[in-house]
């Protein structure tokens, strides 16, 4: 067991139904599996119990954005690893985000837009491109991809559970998780011992 892996906020961004939460739930899951506490703050559940009331316009997603980085913030700090899994479309406020966390792995969810649009189980896609919705981010929204990411899964092409090996062995080689998936302990779990 591992006496200094430092937890971290894993960042996902991509547009929506890029394969985010998809991504987010098996990353929890592998974390567990090797002894690591994590908790996922899903972009959706996030909007339903921190940040009800808040619309779409710019500041109110840069308010969300802000709410979930602190969460994010208390739990990496304190040894959980924090999963986010929200659309997070404006780079400024994702880097400040990174700034104020420190521990922080950007992934990038890199899937076509046609692709995302196939796999929108909740048709919020086709009421956007209808007019229906404003300000949904890839049609009348923008969404302004990483320049700096710490990885970019392509989960156009790639099968989750190969995204899944880049972005632990992207973890690994950043020191956060232990080689060959071995059970761990974090500082946290160490000092409560």
């Amino acid at each position: 067991m591992s006496e200094s892996l430092k937890a971290a906020t894993i960042w996902f961004t991509g547009l929506p139904s890029s394969g985010k939460s998809t991504l987010a739930v098996l990353l929890e899951n592998e974390l567990k599996k090797r002894g690591r506490t994590v908790e996922v703050l899903d972009g959706d559940v996030v909007r339903t119990n921190l940040s009800k009331g808040l619309g779409f316009s710019k500041e109110d997603r840069d308010t969300n954005i802000k709410r979930i980085g602190f969460v994010c913030h208390l739990l990496s700090r304190n040894g959980t690893f924090a999963v986010s899994a929200a659309i997070s479309p404006y780079k400024e406020i994702r880097d400040d985000v990174r700034d104020m966390i420190g521990d922080f792995v950007e992934i990038f969810v890199d899937c076509p837009l046609d692709e995302c649009i196939k796999r929108d189980v909740k048709g919020l896609y086709k009421k956007a491109i209808a007019g229906e919705i404003q300000g949904f981010t890839g049609i009348s929204d923008p969404y302004e991809p990483p320049t700096d990411a710490e990885l970019i899964v392509k989960t156009g092409e790639e099968e989750p559970q190969e995204s899944l090996r880049k972005i632990l062995a992207r973890l690994e080689e950043l020191g956060y998780l232990a080689k060959n998936g071995v059970a761990e302990t974090s500082e946290a779990e160490m000092a409560s011992a």
